[in-house]
């Protein structure tokens, strides 16, 4: 893993803003041309996906590294074992307190009131596709899904739950070998550092791809379709913000560090995503800013490609609140127990599609197909909104997992404490330096 050197120095001038003013613009330009010139913006759609395949390109690499990494510098079996249970408990029990926010807010401002929808007017074959793969989601398709065929299956095909199986048996392997496995152990840190200077230079076109992802969105399903499913866009950010700072605000007091100034401190990462609605374009980076915190590198390298794949606390947000909304739209009242049954198949549900392409959308469905009030046509009324909701949950994701990172840290005292404080209290003159990029300040921070 590369770790990001902290150093003290004079502010170093420019010719360019900050990387996050530098998306930020490109997103305002892309609403622009996406609005103005709809069928420009639509066509600009290559430009976001382009951005995005370059780093999923990178992606795969950098998850089986740095499990291994993470895995072979514990030296200990059983510390990963505990670790990784330690790990799986604390999403388990986030995500499950991300569908509770969901269903509170949406019984709280009922977004879905007065649609007045008639379920005959539906058009179900648009969501045939999601039902179908909600379908092939169950417990034992589940597991089938993680199991590659063979040890490069996952990296051909881009599926980040068999790269992460594949990594920690790699990576148990490696330190049962111990010794043996030295030389192994230092070409895979030598790759990592090779592909975290790719990504710095990937990152270098963050704003062309933001610019490109934001006008085809605009472009494609236009601003005015938001009207009609405003009342659900505002209940989801709100919930979001909700979860933000009163859940995940909590549980960072309680580990002594304040959620403002960490999502100050990864505000590069959070305007990246708002621009492409992917959490994985962050991810790099955001494991380099971690390490930085004082996030030992091991740990790292374990608890976010794992999260990335199983702490999906947007996902849970999402499916209850809009489950609710597809109900309420259609006036259909649900009881208390109804309600309860939903959020038990939601915790469920919620895992089930971990690493699929459109995971919150399919585990909506695979939700609503077993509760047999909801007609599942009604995920139809949700399709020309979706994209706009998927840019929050793809950022809750990343915010979550990073809290979730340092909470860990923490409890496993695998974080340096001083290095946190430095970090998040920094001054005007004090710069990270970034691989692959200039010298950034606190306020590019």
């Amino acid at each position: 893993m590369v770790t990001l050197p902290v150093t003290t120095a004079r502010r170093r001038r420019s010719f360019l803003p900050s990387l996050w003013v530098q998306v930020l613009l490109a997103i305002v330009a892309g609403i622009a041309v996406g609005k103005f010139w709809p069928a420009t913006g639509a066509a600009l759609k290559p430009l976001g996906d382009g951005f995005i395949r370059l780093i999923t390109m990178v992606i795969t690499v950098i998850i089986f590294c740095t499990v291994v990494n993470g895995i072979a510098g514990m030296h200990d079996v059983k510390k990963v074992g505990r670790l990784g249970g330690k790990a799986l408990l604390y999403f388990e029990i986030v995500s499950t307190l991300a569908l509770l926010v969901g269903l509170v807010v949406g019984n709280l401002v009922h977004p879905g009131r007065g649609f007045n929808v008639n379920p005959a007017t539906l058009d179900a074959k648009s969501v045939l596709t999601y039902t179908n793969q909600a379908k092939a989601s169950g417990v034992a398709d589940f597991v089938e899904h993680i199991i590659p065929r063979t040890l490069v299956s996952g990296f051909v095909e881009g599926n980040i739950l068999q790269i992460v199986l594949v990594a920690i048996l790699f990576g148990v392997g490696v330190v049962i070998v111990g010794n043996r496995a030295e030389l192994l152990v230092r070409f895979i840190q030598s790759t990592t550092l090779v592909v975290f200077r790719i990504v710095g230079f990937i990152m270098i076109l963050a704003p062309v791809g933001a610019f490109g992802a934001m006008a085809f969105t605009i472009g494609r399903y236009g601003i005015d379709s938001l009207v009609p499913l405003l009342r659900l866009l505002l209940s989801f950010t709100g919930a979001c913000v909700v979860f933000v700072f009163v859940v995940l605000g909590s549980v960072a007091a309680l580990f002594r560090f304040s959620i403002w100034r960490f999502l100050l401190y990864i505000g590069d990462e959070i305007v990246l995503v708002l621009g492409t609605s992917s959490s994985e374009v962050a991810m790099p980076t955001l494991m380099q800013k971690l390490e930085a915190l004082g996030c030992s590198e091991a740990l790292v390298g374990l608890v976010i490609p794992t999260g990335y794949t199983f702490n999906t606390d947007g996902s849970s947000l999402y499916i209850t609140l809009a489950a609710l909304f597809v109900a309420q739209a259609m006036n259909i009242h649900l009881s208390l127990s109804q309600q309860l049954t939903l959020f038990a198949v939601a915790v469920l549900t919620s895992k089930g599609a971990s690493g699929v392409q459109g995971a919150g959308f399919i585990a909506l469905a695979g939700t609503l197909m077993v509760i047999p009030d909801i007609p599942v046509g009604g995920m139809a009324l949700l399709l020309g909104v979706d994209r706009f909701l998927s840019t929050f949950r793809a950022l809750i994701n990343m915010i979550g997992n990073g809290v979730a990172c340092i909470v860990i840290a923490r409890s496993e005292k695998e974080l340096d404490g001083n290095a946190l404080q430095r970090a998040l209290m920094r001054t005007e003159f004090e710069v990270i330096a970034v691989p692959g990029r200039p010298e950034r300040t606190k306020e590019d921070v």
